[in-house]
């Protein structure tokens, strides 16, 4: 059986092709999300097809996921990100208890039971301070890539207190951080100790190991690390974590029927 996942996230879309018989991706695919998001994932779903000699009629069964999940009218039906990702985590590791998942505008802490099955979660969409965005502002603001920042935050030796909620508050502040004299260094270290706060603090501190990072600020240099300072444990970045969404959404569409 050949299924299909599409994740339809805030600032990205990706879909995944799943051979269920083999338990293997066929196919993958990811571009930056546009303002007609089904027109877009139609687009890149065919696109998709057609380089891998495939028909539509080939893909059994679809289903779509996250932020614009709803729009994609063309899919069989949708399921929500957070059973997604504990699914595209479960095909790459066995035995996890906790899912950091962080994205372009939302953050969630998943926690796992017996079997990978979702026992409950935590979840930000509220406020864009402790998510992808807010690291975009700050590598805008500050002038350093997104690849970059972890290096800068190394050279950190005192770390700059982030304390507003809210991402445009946040940028006053980093503004005058820097009228102030403070460094990048500082600046970018606080900026991303003070996103792992926010999900700790959300999670109630309650985060057992082993603990996987999946979402696109996994990609982010320092983040894992930051999280793993705070934390005094391991983290494990999932393999191509932007797309553990749309793995999982393609895995689910296999067990739901054809």
């Amino acid at each position: 059986m050949i299924t299909a996942g599409i994740d339809a996230g805030s600032r990205a879309k990706k879909i995944i092709i799943f051979d269920t018989d083999q338990n293997e991706v066929v196919a993958s695919a990811i571009c930056d999300q546009g303002i007609d998001q089904r027109k877009q994932a139609l687009e890149l779903f065919e696109r998709l097809l057609d380089e891998y000699k495939l028909k539509r009629k080939d893909i059994t069964r679809m289903i779509a996921t996250g932020y614009g999940r709803h729009l994609l009218d063309f899919c069989d039906t949708t399921i929500t990100e957070i059973s997604c990702h504990a699914a595209g985590v479960k095909h790459h590791l066995n035995s996890i208890e906790t899912i950091i998942d962080i994205g372009g505008q939302d953050s969630k802490l998943i926690r796992l039971g017996q079997n990978g099955k979702v026992r409950d979660f935590a979840m930000n969409d509220r406020c864009a301070a402790g998510t992808g965005r807010f690291l975009e502002v700050v590598s805008e603001r500050l002038d350093v890539s997104l690849e970059e920042l972890g290096s800068y935050a190394q050279k950190s030796r005192d770390p700059a207190v982030i304390s507003s909620m809210c991402v445009v508050f946040a940028e006053t502040e980093i503004i005058g951080l820097l009228a102030s004299g403070e460094s990048r260094e500082n600046i970018i270290a606080g900026v991303q100790i003070s996103i792992a706060k926010r999900l700790l603090a959300m999670a109630g501190n309650d985060i057992q190991a082993p603990i996987v990072f999946t979402g696109g600020v996994a990609l982010v240099s320092g983040m894992k690390e930051t999280f793993e300072e705070l934390l005094n444990q391991s983290v494990i970045i999932c393999s191509e974590p932007q797309m553990t969404g749309a793995l999982g959404a393609a895995i689910l569409a296999g067990r739901n029927g054809s």
